[in-house]
């Protein structure tokens, strides 16, 4: 599943882009999901802009501008593609700042649109190796590695942990997060290679571990248990982090 943002002050702008990005999602067969956003505060507002991964942001919006909202995206980890939409080519130019993917004039031209969509499309696509994918009956969902703080396992069902998961979870609820089925050992042969097996139930990713204890380590804030089987091979890999 793609999750496309669009931010404008005008409604009508909104309903234009959407129709046209909707009906070549449809035509290509994806999974979508398009979030729509009347000004910059409603976008940050959001707990879950983070999720986005196309975002047709106006620079000329009322209170907080396209530029600024954009800056502030980036300042709090949002790793979407920016596609800034202006009447005025001027400021295309200061895209560069916050890493814009692409840029559209206003009025809007269908054949345009199209073009930025699907270029975005494949280069969302070429670095599906930055990812995690989960595929489900409702769709396709890919998840940054640098976003995964871990796995757990609670018999065949897999919690993937995020830096967004509260701190205090250290048991799976099917209903609770983002969870498929599996098994650990499969998915450990998916994963880059800071990712380590310290349990049966639990992979963690090593650059949110902080401490390692007696029988637990510290990863993200939460007190996980490490056994035996895997001690020494959690310490020397935590060693290597920390000798850079």
């Amino acid at each position: 599943m793609v999750i496309i943002g669009i931010c404008d002050d005008q409604q009508n702008m909104r309903n234009n882009l959407r129709k046209v990005l909707e009906l070549k999602l449809q035509l290509m067969g994806l999974d979508y999901l398009i979030k729509e956003y009347g000004s910059g505060e409603a976008l940050l507002a959001d707990r879950d802009f983070d999720r986005l991964e196309l975002l047709f942001l106006d620079i000329e919006m009322k209170g907080m501008s396209g530029m600024d909202t954009a800056k502030a995206l980036r300042k709090n980890g949002s790793k979407a593609m920016i596609i800034f939409v202006t009447a005025y080519p001027d400021f295309v130019f200061q895209g560069y700042e916050v890493h814009a993917f692409h840029y559209i004039l206003k009025p809007y031209e269908e054949k345009k649109i199209i073009q930025v969509l699907e270029q975005g499309l494949e280069k969302l696509t070429s670095d599906d190796r930055q990812f995690y994918i989960i595929k489900q009956k409702s769709g396709v969902y890919r998840i940054p590695f640098d976003n995964i703080t871990a796995f757990c396992s609670d018999r065949r069902i897999i919690k993937v942990l995020t830096v967004d998961t509260p701190n205090d979870i250290t048991s799976i609820n099917e209903n609770d997060g983002i969870h498929f089925y599996g098994k650990l050992a499969e998915v450990e042969q998916e994963l880059p290679g800071y990712f380590i097996r310290i349990h049966n139930r639990w992979l963690v990713n090593l650059n949110f571990v902080t401490a390692v204890e007696k029988d637990t380590c510290i990863c993200s804030e939460m007190s996980l248990p490490v056994s035996r089987t895997y001690k020494q091979a959690l310490e020397i890999a935590f060693a290597r982090i920390l000798l850079g």
